[in-house]
């Protein structure tokens, strides 16, 4: 009699890294929630790409982590759940336009979550929701949804900006990042670096 060979549990799936988006694709998503007037996933996406906070993080975030008196704030900060350290972020000025949109329309006092539950209206809404909500974005774009996830909007913003300055500190403090090394894995850099190095050199 033959034992029987377990199944993996990443059998038939796309492991590792999940892809950033590229701005075209960020704008594809923006655009169509704007014309769709989703006020709420609006607020969420953009905010998702300034804050590059884990999943954990976004849901959690109250009106006042954002919102001050009658105006958004340019900077603020937050404890990560996974490091106990805060780490800071910018709002810019189309992400803070699209979250005070989004509180006018629902109404939030300072002292609400900023994206509440639907289903129980003092809490927040959770890291699968935003992960349902996510993907609903991506098929928007009509993209491989195994391709990514919603880390996918925590490496892009941070991808993107090490594309352009090669500045592996700022974007080490960007994520909040206590190792450079920590940094380096979590872009995939190095990899990308050397194929482009490899391709621009004939022989």
């Amino acid at each position: 009699m033959t034992a029987q060979i377990p199944t993996p549990w990443n059998k038939d799936r796309i492991i590792g890294q999940k892809r950033p988006l590229q701005i075209s694709q960020v704008w594809g998503i923006r655009i169509r929630l704007e014309l769709e007037d989703r006020k709420r996933d609006l607020a969420l996406f953009n905010l998702a790409l300034d804050s590059k906070l884990r999943g954990c993080d976004l849901v959690k975030l109250k009106v006042s982590d954002v919102f001050c008196g009658r105006s958004i704030l340019k900077r603020t900060h937050v404890i990560q759940q996974k490091t106990g350290s805060p780490v800071q972020f910018e709002i810019t000025q189309n992400t803070g336009e699209s979250i005070q949109a989004w509180i006018k329309k629902a109404n939030l006092s300072e002292s609400d979550f900023l994206f509440k539950s639907r289903v129980n209206g003092s809490n927040h809404i959770s890291t699968r929701q935003y992960n349902r909500i996510f993907h609903g974005w991506i098929e928007k774009l009509h993209l491989d949804t195994a391709l990514y996830s919603t880390h996918s909007m925590r490496r892009t913003k941070p991808y993107l900006i090490y594309k352009k300055t090669k500045n592996l500190r700022v974007v080490q403090l960007l994520l909040g990042h206590k190792k450079l090394e920590s940094t380096v894995r979590y872009l995939g850099i190095e990899v990308d670096d050397a194929l482009e190095i490899s391709e621009s050199i004939e022989i």
